[in-house]
């Protein structure tokens, strides 16, 4: 089979497409041929060696997927050949034609969610789901600030919140991204390429300052959100898309009794799975009545994964991207 291979970490432009021999599942896996593959910000971190995780070399990046069972491993009773489904694996792998996954780390989907939709769902909008729900326990008319909120996971948190009753302030580095925000729910926007984004969110908390930040971005954005708290507030740190990961000066916290709340949604899913299952039905919940919904800015081929991961890392991308087999789009 097909697959992005990283043989050494590295540059993104170093990975390569290869003929790889195809898994097969063990007690308790499942074989999927893949249909799409969502590509996230992690997913260039990881293969530059600046995840988190460091996975061995050579190793198949990608984290979430869309595919379909293509053969059941000793044990696995719930699923069956042909059925359509998403998934994550702790191995990744998702940049691929086949992927062996746990067999209890996917979920049945119904035709009504196409393939492209269904490989963007977990990672971004699990996340923020994630973040708002456990993390942040996010209450309705409470006020949630969203950085980076025309990216994959910044959609889905202005999209999420608003689902669960926030008043949502989209902040943006342009008004095009403003407009995206726009689209998916946010109540208020901040450019914070030429407004003060400390002095705008005080405006527009009428002084209170922001009962929830969810800051995917870190760098300058963080710092000035670390001093426009609420108290009682939750600040949520979820990534460093601006490639500065920023120190908090922790007197704040103390000043202002805010807290600071980190979200790691891998770790997440790996102890506390059945939750993850649970919060997996409510997107999709969401999903079906329109309160959530995937913004696809563009679709990859398999090829041409190292452009895709490319534009997501410069924050090109309004959205999301995915990645789908050569031979599906022939």
């Amino acid at each position: 089979m097909k697959a992005i291979v990283c043989n050494d970490f590295g540059p993104i432009s170093d990975l390569k497409l290869q003929e790889i021999e195809a898994p097969t599942p063990g007690k308790g896996e499942v074989l999927i041929k893949v249909l799409a593959t969502g590509v996230n910000f992690p997913d260039g971190l990881l293969v530059q060696g600046l995840y988190q995780a460091k996975p061995a070399c050579p190793f198949v990046p990608g984290m979430e997927f869309c595919g379909e069972v293509e053969a059941l491993g000793e044990g696995v009773k719930h699923l069956k050949v042909g059925q359509r489904l998403i998934g994550s694996s702790k191995d990744f792998g998702g940049f691929a034609e086949k992927i062996v996954a746990n067999a209890m780390m996917v979920l049945p989907i119904t035709d009504d969610v196409p393939n492209t939709d269904a490989a963007n769902l977990m990672c971004a909008h699990g996340t923020a789901h994630h973040a708002l729900k456990q993390r942040a326990r996010l209450k309705k008319g409470e006020t949630l600030v969203v950085l980076g909120a025309a990216g994959g996971t910044g959609i889905a948190a202005v999209q999420i919140g608003k689902a669960m009753g926030a008043h949502v302030i989209a902040a943006c580095s342009s008004q095009e991204k403003l407009d995206m925000a726009k689209e998916n729910g946010a109540d208020e926007l901040i450019n914070y390429s030429d407004e003060n984004l400390k002095d705008r969110i005080k405006e527009l908390t009428k002084g209170k300052g922001a009962d929830v930040v969810y800051d995917p971005v870190g760098g300058e954005a963080f710092a000035a959100c670390s001093r426009s708290m609420a108290r009682n507030g939750r600040l949520l740190v979820v990534g460093f898309a601006s490639g500065s990961i920023p120190e908090l000066p922790v007197n704040l916290t103390l000043v202002k009794e805010y807290s600071v709340i980190g979200v790691f949604w891998g770790s997440f899913v790996m102890h506390e799975p059945m939750i993850f299952m649970q919060n997996m039905q409510e997107l999709f919940a969401w999903y079906r009545e329109g309160a959530v919904r995937l913004q696809t800015d563009e679709v990859f081929p398999l090829s041409r994964t190292q452009d895709a991961l490319a534009k997501v890392m410069n924050r090109e991308v309004k959205g999301k991207v995915v990645v789908v087999p050569d031979a599906l789009l022939d």
